[in-house]
C-alpha cells in the first residue's frame, strides 16, 4: 500500500511535468532543463513547504538532540544505505565495491551496534552509497531532463524512476506495523534535513540564483557519481533529441550568427 501511494505520487508529477513541457515556447531551452517552467513552480513550492515545516522542525531537532546522538541517528540510517548499496554496486558487476558494502554492514551491524558507530570507516572500509539511478547510467540510460520532485527536491527522469527501485531495497519497506515505518521515515528525513541546515543557508545567501545554482550542482554531482568521478565530454546524441526535439538548446540565429552562404567558383 505504500509502494503504490509513492509510484501514484510519482506518476501524478510525471503528469504535471508533462504539462509545463508542453506549454513551453519553441524559442531557446536549455538542453538540460526543457522542464524549466514547471521545475522553477515546485522548486517555489519546495522551498516555501521547506521553508513553513521542515527547517523549523529540523532546527528544534537539531537544538534538543545532544550532537553523539543527532550523529549515531545518522550512522544508523547511513548503515541501512550501505544495503541498497550493495545491491547495486552487484547489479552494476563491481564486486570489489559490492564486498566492501557488505563488510560496512557486516561490521557496523555487529560490532558498530546496529550501525550506530561508524566502526568500517576507522578500519578503512569507505562507503560508496550507489543507488538504483547510478546503476541505471552504467547500463546506458541517460539522465535525462532534470526534474524537480514534490518536496524530495532535485532529480532528473532517470534517478526519479531509479527512486522507485531504491524504496524496493530499503529494508523498512517490509516493516509490516505503520507506526514504526512512518515514524522510522520521519526520523530519517529530519535527521538528513537538519545534517543540510548550514549547507541550505550558505545556498540561500550565496547563490544569485538558488534554482540555477542547485540545478547545476546537482547534474555535475549526479555525472560524476554515475561515472565513479571520471565523467566522459559531454556530447551530442541521438538520445538527447529523443528528449529534448531536433537542435535543442540552439540559441534563435541573429545576424551575426547567420549561416555564410557558400560562394560559387568563379
Amino acid at each position: 500500500m505504500r509502494t503504490g501511494l509513492g509510484v501514484r505520487v510519482l506518476f501524478l508529477a510525471w503528469a504535471v511535468a508533462a504539462g509545463g513541457c508542453a506549454s513551453m515556447t519553441d524559442g531557446y531551452r536549455d538542453p538540460k532543463d526543457p522542464l524549466e517552467p514547471y521545475n522553477r513552480f515546485m522548486f517555489k513550492f519546495n522551498t516555501d513547504f521547506d521553508n513553513a515545516f521542515l527547517k523549523p522542525v529540523a532546527k528544534g531537532y537539531k537544538y534538543v538532540t545532544p550532537e553523539p546522538v543527532d550523529r549515531s541517528i545518522t550512522n544508523f540510517f547511513n548503515n541501512i544505505d550501505d544495503i541498497g548499496s550493495a545491491v547495486n554496486n552487484l547489479l552494476q558487476f563491481k564486486l570489489s565495491r559490492f564486498g566492501t558494502d557488505v563488510g560496512r554492514v557486516a561490521v557496523n551491524s555487529t560490532v558498530g551496534l546496529l550501525g550506530v558507530l561508524d566502526v568500517a570507516t576507522n578500519l578503512g572500509l569507505p562507503s560508496y552509497k550507489e543507488d538504483f539511478g547510478q546503476t541505471l547510467g552504467y547500463w546506458g540510460f541517460g539522465p535525462g531532463p532534470y526534474f524537480v520532485i514534490p518536496i524530495l527536491g532535485p532529480s532528473n527522469i532517470r534517478d526519479t524512476i531509479g527512486w522507485v527501485g531504491d524504496i524496493y531495497v530499503d529494508p523498512f519497506i517490509s516493516v509490516s506495523k505503520n507506526e514504526i515505518y512512518w515514524g522510522a521515515l520521519g526520523l530519517r528525513v529530519i535527521d538528513r534535513r537538519a545534517d543540510l541546515l548550514r549547507s541550505s543557508d550558505i545556498l540561500e545567501e550565496a547563490a544569485v540564483d538558488p534554482y540555477t545554482f542547485l540545478r547545476d550542482a546537482y547534474l555535475q554531482r549526479r555525472q560524476s557519481k554515475v561515472y565513479d568521478g571520471n565523467p566522459p565530454p559531454e556530447v551530442e546524441t541521438e538520445a538527447d533529441e529523443m528528449w529534448y526535439g531536433p537542435g535543442y538548446g540552439a540559441p534563435p540565429l541573429g545576424p551575426e550568427t547567420q549561416p555564410v552562404q557558400a560562394q560559387p567558383a568563379k
